[in-house]
């Protein structure tokens, strides 16, 4: 029943980053994904540190891998900066894997941390 669940939430995850993509303009920078992915680094540390050892498996993996995991994306991440990359941008390209990497680090961090002071 674990993975009718997680496909639930994973639907879920992905139809909010569609529909957040398709409201930002990415025509000149993957702002969508990259505001995506950082966000969701945030929610799946903050979601982790208050969850581990309070919720159940049968809760936490949903939500972990199914809805957090299904609104972040490294498919679409790296296609973006390898599309950047081959068509002449790849200053850009590298930019927008550091930041990427970087900020989803840093947003990983801060959420982790917030979610342990509330302990």
């Amino acid at each position: 029943m674990r993975f009718v669940w997680v496909g639930v939430a994973g639907a879920v995850g992905a139809i909010v980053r569609y529909a957040i993509g398709l409201s930002i303009d990415q025509s000149r920078f993957p702002w969508a994904t990259l505001g995506i992915n950082v966000s969701g680094a945030l929610l799946l540390g903050f979601f982790l540190a208050v969850a581990l050892g309070h919720l159940p498996v049968s809760v936490l993996t949903p939500v972990a891998v199914g809805l957090i995991g299904g609104f972040t994306t490294f498919s679409t991440f790296t296609w973006e900066a390898f599309t950047l990359g081959r068509t002449g941008r790849a200053e850009l390209a590298a930019v927008y894997v550091a930041v990427s990497v970087c900020a989803g680090l840093v947003a990983a961090w801060a959420g982790y941390t917030a979610g342990r002071a509330m302990h």
